[in-house]
């Protein structure tokens, strides 16, 4: 049994997810809270296996709240974030502060999405419940851990021999991305594409996040973009981005098609397009996630000569979309996401 505590303000959010998440045989509801520090004690008495924790409150703010229950009692904790561009800046600012994934304040709307937003909510419940997660390291500890790994270099007289890295990820990933992209030079000699799966509101706000705390360049992708070394494209939220091979450049294409994707940005979609595009140029990452976007795109890519790589168990905050790679076969290596960026640095000269 999933046991499962509610901090919200709304009195109508509070019933409105209990509702949704009761309706589930395997998730009990232990407590309501209506506000942060309600909510501290809530996590204290019932010792929950996940929470979801709503922002904007009185008395002590969600912010507030998730950086003590990371420090104190650390467990899987989903936002409740609000569709907009405020909304947004808070939701990273939480899944950096060691939140795994948001909840769309948007659930409390009337309407014929209702049941797949049901189905979300209590799939991302079950599925973080199942990762237990250490204490964020206090300052002095975070000094102490062991310097990362020397970037590779560039092989002597080596070629690049894939310019174009493809990045899949959902649940989890913003930090992921984040550790990933952070970590690569300012001379990195290929271009990336991003599908993380994500609302349109927050797409925009996470590439400017990462842009922020990368060497390389970061942008929302639009349509028309040329593909350039050293520059990362995210996929904007509701889209799908794909490559258009030109005779001198390569192009990006946002479009709403194909429509009956289960997801916008799909992984799939991306990495399939970058296979016909560039062949054995391309090397699919897979992160973080739930189910299984992604795998199909990579098993293109490997037809076409590319590579691929996959974030390992023990780094994931949901197992899903990297599992399915590992599990057909298709990942070239597994690897912790604290080594991933030095692990597509190496492979870009294989």
């Amino acid at each position: 049994m999933v046991k499962v505590v509610v901090v919200d303000d709304s009195a109508f959010m509070r019933k409105a997810i209990s509702t949704m998440l009761s309706k589930d045989p395997e998730i009990q509801v232990v407590a309501s809270a209506k506000n942060g520090q309600e909510g501290l004690e809530a996590v204290r008495q019932f010792d929950p296996d996940v929470v979801t924790l709503d922002i904007e409150m009185p008395v002590m703010d969600g912010l507030t709240a998730l950086r003590r229950i990371m420090m104190e009692m650390p467990r899987p904790v989903l936002m409740v974030s609000s569709l907009t561009t405020e909304g947004a800046e808070s939701t990273l600012k939480a899944m950096e502060l060691g939140a795994v994934d948001f909840i769309p304040k948007q659930l409390s709307k009337v309407s014929l999405d209702i049941i797949k937003i049901e189905k979300d909510l209590i799939s991302k419940v079950k599925s973080v419940a199942r990762r237990k997660l250490r204490p964020v390291p206090t300052r002095n500890a975070a000094a102490a851990k062991p310097a990362p790994k020397e970037m590779p270099k560039r092989p002597a007289g080596g070629k690049v021999a894939r310019d174009v890295i493809a990045i899949g990820v959902s649940t989890g990933g913003p930090p992921a991305v984040q550790k990933v992209l952070s970590r690569l030079p300012a001379d990195f000699p290929a271009s990336i594409v991003i599908a993380q799966h994500m609302p349109g509101a927050f797409t925009g706000p996470f590439a400017k996040r990462l842009d922020g705390v990368s060497k390389i360049s970061v942008k929302e992708a639009e349509n028309g973009d040329v593909l350039k070394p050293g520059h990362a494209y995210v996929a904007p939220g509701g889209m799908h981005l794909t490559l258009d091979q030109k005779v001198s450049q390569i192009n990006l294409v946002v479009s709403s098609e194909p429509a009956d994707a289960l997801y916008k940005p799909s992984a799939n979609v991306l990495i399939n397009s970058v296979a016909t595009a560039v062949g054995r140029r391309g090397l699919g990452v897979i992160l973080t996630g739930m189910g299984s976007d992604g795998a199909e795109g990579i098993r293109d890519l490997k037809a076409k000569g590319g590579r691929a790589l996959a974030q390992s168990d023990a780094t994931c905050v949901v197992y899903g979309m990297p599992k399915a790679v590992v599990d057909a076969g298709l990942a070239d290596e597994i690897v912790d996401i604290d080594d991933m960026a030095e692990a597509i640095m190496a492979n870009i000269y294989k």
